[in-house]
C-alpha cells in the first residue's frame, strides 16, 4: 500500500513540471516556418560557360507574397570578385524585386559563390547562389 501511495506521490509531482509541452514548441515553430513572405523564383542559378574577362551578371528575382511591404537591408557576395545590386524601395505587396550579383570572371575554371540576402520579411538571411565556368 506504501508503495502504491509513493508512486502516486511521484506521478503527482511530476505532472508540475516546468518543461513546455513538445505540442506548443512544434505549433510555434510551424508558424515561423510558413510567416515567410518572399517567393525567389530561383535560388541558384548556372551560368555554364562565360569567357575570361567578361563580367557575368545574374539576376535573382522575388515576389513579396505577404500583406506588408518588404525591404532589402542588406546583399553581400562572398567575395570581392562578385559585386551587388539590388532595389533600394520597400516592394509593396503582390510586387517584385531583383538582386543582381556581377561576377568578375578573372580567373579560368569552375566557380561556385553565394550572396547573402537580408530583408525585414525573415529573421534568417537567404542564401542565394550562382555557378559556372570561366573559359
Amino acid at each position: 500500500m506504501i508503495k502504491i501511495s509513493m508512486l502516486a506521490l511521484a506521478l503527482g509531482l511530476m505532472s508540475f513540471s516546468a518543461i513546455a509541452p513538445v505540442e506548443s514548441l512544434t505549433s510555434e515553430t510551424k508558424v515561423a516556418v510558413t510567416a515567410s513572405t518572399i517567393v525567389w523564383k530561383a535560388e541558384t542559378i548556372d551560368v555554364g560557360q562565360i569567357p575570361q574577362g567578361t563580367p557575368k551578371a545574374i539576376v535573382y528575382e522575388f515576389k513579396n507574397t505577404g500583406k506588408t511591404a518588404v525591404v532589402i537591408t542588406n546583399v553581400q557576395g562572398s567575395c570581392g570578385c562578385t559585386a551587388t545590386d539590388y532595389t533600394k524601395e520597400p516592394i509593396l505587396p503582390g510586387k517584385t524585386a531583383k538582386v543582381t550579383a556581377t561576377y568578375n570572371a578573372a580567373n579560368k575554371g569552375g566557380f561556385t559563390k553565394t550572396v547573402t540576402v537580408t530583408t525585414s520579411a525573415e529573421t534568417a538571411p537567404k542564401i542565394l547562389t550562382l555557378k559556372g565556368t570561366v573559359i
